[in-house]
């Protein structure tokens, strides 16, 4: 019997869990999170809970006083949560938001950022042979999702991360703010000896989205060695996939990035460090 087949009530004992945004009905999270739940036999409850901007801080303390364990918190509170909590993990410092929040026992709020975590967690499930330190990154993107990524590449020890967004203020800006010479701002449209000895490209922005425009990328340039990964998953093969995947080049999608992200939240809350398997992945895709 697979987990969304199995049926639980809850108990005077349950532990709370939830995802704020505003709207929050396109969230996969609670299907990710309750898929969990079940798996694991675990006495608890994980809701979607819409939040209107200007209730954020009233909503999040009241979750606190009822008694939840945490939430996860997505578009438009993850920058309002920082200044909500008493106290921040060091990447949820340098990425400059908040995503992943647990209250403890005495009442305080605990912020931190896993983007980071869940991006780097899903090269090594997918790509176990990647290596972060063997050559340089090119990064395509300037947005919250974008710096995440750029902080762990750093963490991992990335020796050389080439940046570049349809507006080069806007990455010249991230680059200033985060402060690493290891990153260098490149022009856009990439030319291709942007991409020459490369190890890693990673598409963070909405570019081959469902609904947007196509993201235009020549890969010349671009050895055959180097992982190809976008962070976007609807659609599951974007147009950078299936061009990098058609010349040879190794590909990572992007549903595994939200499906680790998610892992250090359910640990903290549930107290289970969560497996991320195809048949999780299947689950989360399927529409019933």
């Amino acid at each position: 019997m697979t987990p969304h087949h199995t049926y639980r009530t809850l108990t005077g004992t349950s532990r709370l869990a939830g995802v704020m945004g505003w709207p929050v009905s396109h969230s996969k999270s609670p299907r990710l999170q309750g898929y969990w739940l079940a798996k694991y036999g675990i006495d608890g409850c994980y809701m979607p809970l819409p939040v209107k901007p200007e209730n954020f801080e009233t909503a999040l303390k009241s979750l606190r006083d009822l008694g939840f364990a945490g939430v996860n918190v997505t578009i438009p509170h993850k920058e309002a949560a920082m200044a909500a909590c008493d106290q921040l993990s060091d990447r949820a410092k340098r990425v400059g938001a908040v995503n992943t929040i647990t209250f403890t026992e005495n009442g305080e709020v605990l912020g931190d950022n896993t983007d980071g975590f869940g991006f780097v967690e899903n090269l090594r499930q997918v790509a176990p042979d990647s290596a972060f330190a063997s050559g340089p990154a090119v990064v395509l993107g300037a947005g919250g999702a974008c710096r995440a990524v750029l902080v762990s590449l750093l963490e991992e020890d990335c020796p050389e991360i080439r940046l570049t967004n349809r507006t080069r203020k806007r990455a010249e800006d991230l680059a200033t703010e985060i402060n690493d010479p290891r990153i260098k701002v490149v022009d856009w449209p990439l030319a291709p000896d942007a991409l020459l000895g490369a190890s890693l490209v990673v598409n963070t922005t909405s570019l081959g989205m469902v609904g947007q425009p196509k993201l235009e990328i020549d890969l010349d340039g671009l050895p055959q060695t180097a992982l190809v990964t976008d962070i976007v998953y609807a659609p599951l093969m974007t147009d950078l996939l299936v061009k990098a995947r058609e010349r040879g080049n190794p590909i990572v999608d992007g549903l595994g990035m939200l499906l680790h992200q998610a892992r250090p939240g359910f640990h903290r809350w549930f107290a289970i460090d969560p497996e991320v398997t195809q048949e999780l992945r299947d689950f989360v895709l399927s529409p019933d």
